[in-house]
């Protein structure tokens, strides 16, 4: 005869699994947790974190981690489901392209400036204006030390990749990095609807080069609502490259 602790653990995990079925791309453990105890108010918090915890090891035909803390449905693993995702995804994103990506770089430039406080002067870029196969950050800025302040600091440059195709996040982060070579802060600005595996791998990636990585929403251009993810890491570019590039936009962004 099972006992009171096993019922509430085997309702746990049958809800677990409803509301994994009803998000593919996966949930985190503390979204899980949370949807679980409003759901169950009458099991204690314990007995959900206990179960929910390792619910992959406990259930492992049904459910497992694409990375770390999130959980998803096994049989989302499959191909046919994966072509299907990719098809929504492709949709998803032409949809998304009426609001064009352009229209991103200005609110972001300005975040840049009044929000975070990483510029004194930020401007969309964009295009093909550094006229080379590494590409041309979507926004860039300047931090320069105010003519009041006593101790002049050297000038930091910041740049940013912005991406609304959520295809292309890969090669977005490629990019971010080969900006690091000319700034002293980069940062990938990618859509909060990616999937959250994709989410999950770019989070560590930008940890381990020092990215900074900011989530926004795709759906609205005057309220991008740009959130920190990942803090970028101030470092020391090349100034063989800073000067190269910046002398391109000498009168944009130094005059």
């Amino acid at each position: 005869m099972a006992t009171s602790k096993e019922t509430s653990r085997e309702k746990i995990v049958k809800k677990v699994l409803e509301l994994l079925d009803n998000h593919p791309d996966g949930l985190h453990y503390s979204a899980l947790v949370r949807e679980i105890s409003k759901i169950m108010p009458g099991i204690p918090i314990n007995t959900i974190h206990g179960t929910v915890w390792d619910v992959d090891v406990q259930n492992p035909s049904r459910i497992y981690k694409p990375s770390r803390g999130l959980f998803r449905l096994s049989r989302f693993k499959s191909e046919d489901f994966s072509s299907l995702t990719s098809a929504a995804a492709t949709s998803k994103s032409k949809q998304s392209m009426i609001i064009k990506e352009e229209g991103f770089y200005e609110p972001f430039a300005d975040w840049l400036v009044n929000e975070i406080e990483d510029c004194t002067k930020a401007i969309a870029l964009g295009k093909n204006k550094f006229k080379d196969k590494w590409g041309t950050p979507d926004v860039i800025g300047k931090n320069e030390s105010k003519r009041s302040d006593i101790i002049q600091a050297p000038i930091e440059i910041v740049a940013a990749e912005i991406k609304t195709d959520i295809n292309q996040l890969i090669t977005a982060f490629g990019q971010t990095c080969s900006y690091r070579l000319f700034s002293n802060k980069a940062y990938l600005v990618i859509p909060r609807n990616s999937p959250q595996d994709e989410i999950a791998r770019l989070d560590s990636l930008c940890m381990v080069f020092g990215i900074g990585l900011i989530l926004f929403n795709i759906e609205d251009v005057d309220n991008p609502d740009f959130d920190i993810r990942v803090r970028a890491i101030k470092h020391d570019p090349d100034m063989y490259y800073v000067n190269k590039y910046m002398k391109l936009i000498e009168e944009e962004l130094f005059k």
